[in-house]
């Protein structure tokens, strides 16, 4: 049996992150790398687009408090979105955590690691919200029609 490279699966929030998730900085626009050459030569990062629905990508930063070891306690996600994803409040002022719950999220499936291999996830959803809040509640941070939301990165199994 084989699966296309790129193939995404539908997964509920509360699986990949059964005690929450927690965003720890900005929302950031993902940018294509640009080597020093390039730089040097005048040509400007663009950001990327996604090759499945061809949004903007976004990248935030979030920690998973019941990841085991060390390298899968914080994982980049990639949000997919027309406009700049807002995240959910801070949970107190002058921290900048905010717990949050994604929506219609996805995992594929990566290989992962420099020189030791193994076996990773590229995470995505199509929104995000505060936990808490439901899922049709006009003030759900970041809430983004289906198609339009947000995506994710890796956590490692």
């Amino acid at each position: 049996m084989a699966v296309a490279r790129g193939t995404r699966f539908e997964i509920e929030h509360d699986v990949v992150f059964p005690a929450g998730a927690a965003i720890v900085g900005p929302v950031t626009p993902d940018m294509e790398y640009v080597s020093n050459e390039d730089k040097a030569r005048g040509k400007q990062p663009k950001q990327k687009i996604d090759e499945q629905t061809g949004l903007p990508q976004w990248k935030v930063t979030v920690t998973d408090p019941s990841a085991e070891k060390d390298r899968d306690k914080s994982a980049t996600v990639i949000l997919l979105d027309r406009v700049q994803p807002v995240p959910p409040p801070a949970a107190m002022q002058g921290f900048d955590f905010r717990p949050v719950v994604f929506e219609g999220l996805m995992v594929e499936p990566r290989v992962m690691g420099e020189k030791f291999k193994y076996q990773g996830w590229v995470l995505r959803a199509t929104g995000m919200r505060e936990p808490g809040r439901s899922a049709g509640s006009k003030q759900a941070a970041a809430k983004t029609p289906a198609g339009e939301g947000s995506g994710s990165q890796q956590k490692a199994a």
